[in-house]
């Protein structure tokens, strides 16, 4: 048996598979990467590696053993049909008869076209028969702290969420819930609605940054459109800028507001606060 983790070496994959090493053995691990070079790192520790890519599905094909633990990391290609390219992974699952297949979705309450692949997965996931747990992930603090250039630059933040407020919370938070399902029992055929402990809105995060940096940083709120317009003039692939701007408007309706708590029991702990993410972002 052993503890299986897709898209191991992206920003959460590796998270998951960083905390995992904290808990069970090396040997106990398998990370699925597409490029074998970056994850040098993780084999000289003792993780195995195996090369698969969700756009081609005989690299799957005996990648699983029954009795495994699975999590499935969504894939980031918008572009390729992320729903058919997460099948191919519960299909291999499927005929290995894992025992576990945790997936990383998006939360229940989210409308915006950017749930559309994840509520397909969901459903394909539920018709395989396999023992499944749903991590539905809220919203990335890392989403914005990682991007801050732009905003010291101009002095303000611009999004499309007017007065919505965020449940976001730390890659590393959701991570831990995920190692926490991976390793923990009971866990099979449940859902977790994901999100911080504090729900902000875009106001409280420039005054934030303003607080943090001494600097006088706004708030201004604008058009979906017009935010789209300009994620795509920043270079941002039209449909995706499309789909990121729609999650905006998702958010002023408060569909990324989660009040169930089940992230800070998964982990056992509070969740990370958006002025740690900040300071943490100001200081790399």
């Amino acid at each position: 048996m052993s503890i299986v983790v897709t898209g191991a070496t992206g920003h959460l994959g590796r998270h998951v598979v960083e905390q995992l090493l904290e808990r069970v053995p090396a040997a106990d691990i398998t990370a699925v990467v597409r490029d074998e070079a970056k994850a040098a790192g993780l084999a000289g520790r003792g993780v195995r590696l195996a090369v698969a890519d969700y756009n081609a599905p005989e690299t799957f094909d005996g990648l699983f053993q029954a009795g495994d633990r699975v999590l499935l990391v969504s894939g980031t290609e918008f572009d390729r049909g992320r729903a058919r390219q997460h099948q191919v992974v519960i299909d291999a699952a499927r005929t290995a008869g894992v025992a576990l297949l945790a997936y990383t979705s998006a939360p229940g309450t989210l409308s915006a076209a950017l749930a559309d692949d994840h509520r397909a997965t969901e459903a394909a996931l539920l018709a395989s028969g396999l023992p499944y747990s749903l991590l539905r992930n809220g919203w990335y603090h890392e989403n914005y702290t990682e991007n801050l250039a732009p905003v010291l630059e101009r002095g303000v933040v611009v999004q499309a969420a007017g007065d919505g407020r965020v449940s976001s919370a730390s890659r590393a938070d959701y991570a831990a819930a995920a190692v926490a399902v991976l390793t923990g029992e009971g866990h099979e055929n449940s859902t977790y609605e994901l999100g911080g402990d504090e729900a902000w809105s875009f106001a409280e995060y420039a005054a934030e940054l303003s607080r943090q940096t001494g600097r006088e940083i706004g708030y201004t709120p604008v058009p979906v459109h017009t935010l789209e317009s300009a994620l795509a003039d920043a270079g941002v692939p039209g449909p995706l800028a499309a789909m990121l701007a729609g999650v905006d408007a998702s958010i002023e309706k408060g569909e990324l507001v989660v009040h169930t708590g089940d992230l800070s029991r998964l982990t056992g702990r509070p969740t990370t606060p958006l002025a740690e993410a900040v300071a943490a972002a100001l200081a790399a």
